[in-house]
């Protein structure tokens, strides 16, 4: 492990944005991704699990729901695995977003403007990449996406209150020293942060400072770092599985055994990862959040 926490588990991706005591740096995130078209004074995060959850257990990850000083909605959400139909996924919950505004009896239908943040570690339209590599290595990469509702012909918006923004990080090679604006340079910063030695750009903006102090894992209680510890073993043995699982299918051409394989490993992991977090006194509340498991799953477990 390094000097700081990896964003992109559960505990790690809340700890920086997902926290009132800290909610200047999620502020701070979001005026530098609207950079010159949009300030946010203030914020107060909602209730994570207002969003509903799949029969199969919520496959996108983290996810952090927020309520701006003017009402806006913002969903920032972190997914780690590539999913079927993702981008349904997205307007669906963009979606609910705007259907619980409405308001019993008579009403104008005016919205709160809706925001969904979504943060990729694979590429959307893998079968548009050449030669079906869904990795993308060139500097000149669009690693974000803007989706406006628009006119098609003239490109006019027609109505800014749904947005939708895809980070893609594997698009997304820039160096230190590469990076032009301040979303780019926390771009970097996230996507490197578990194998900084330090944090870069704290001259240039404040922020970066109050992040290394929050991603510290000295700074971490005892409980914090076993919780954090324990999510980041299923975070890495997660993709040491699909590294392995892809190796032996491409070896043996059985792409329904990789599948078969990987399920019954990563299931067969966040069950050591929950009777762990269960010895260690955790709720089964919050044992279910990190794993993905049911409350009744973890019940069973001896």
């Amino acid at each position: 492990m390094g000097r700081f926490i990896n964003p992109f588990t559960d505990f790690g991706f809340k700890h920086i944005f997902g926290r009132e005591m800290d909610k200047d740096v999620l502020i701070e995130f979001l005026n530098d991704l609207l950079e010159g078209e949009h300030v946010i004074k203030d914020l107060r995060i909602l209730n994570n699990e207002r969003l509903p959850e799949t029969e199969q257990g919520r496959k996108v990850i983290f996810d952090i729901h927020c309520e701006t000083d003017k009402g806006e909605r913002i969903i920032i959400e972190m997914q780690n695995r590539e999913q079927p139909n993702f981008k349904d996924r997205a307007l669906y919950y963009l979606s609910h977003s705007v259907v619980e505004q409405g308001v019993k009896g008579t009403w104008d239908y005016k919205l709160a403007a809706v925001y969904g943040v979504f943060f990729l570690n694979f590429t959307l339209d893998e079968e548009n990449e050449t030669g079906g590599n869904r990795i993308a290595s060139g500097k000149g990469e669009k690693f974000r996406k803007d989706i406006i509702l628009a006119d098609r012909e003239t490109g006019q918006v027609f109505n800014p209150k749904f947005r939708q923004i895809y980070i893609e990080l594997p698009r997304f090679n820039k160096k230190e020293e590469e990076c032009e604006t301040d979303f780019e340079r926390w771009i970097y910063v996230l996507k490197h942060m578990e194998t900084l030695e330090r944090m870069p750009f704290k001259a240039r903006k404040a922020i970066f400072e109050r992040l290394e102090r929050i991603g510290s894992m000295a700074n971490l209680t005892p409980q914090q770092r076993a919780q954090y510890e324990a999510e980041w073993k299923m975070y890495n043995d997660y993709y040491n599985t699909i590294d392995f699982a892809e190796q032996k299918a491409m070896e043996r051409g059985m792409k329904k055994g990789m599948e078969k394989g990987m399920e019954k490993g990563i299931k067969q992991e966040k069950q050591s990862i929950a009777l762990k977090l269960k010895k260690l006194g955790l709720s089964l509340e919050q044992i279910a959040t990190t794993t993905g498991l049911s409350l009744e799953e973890i019940e069973a477990l001896e």
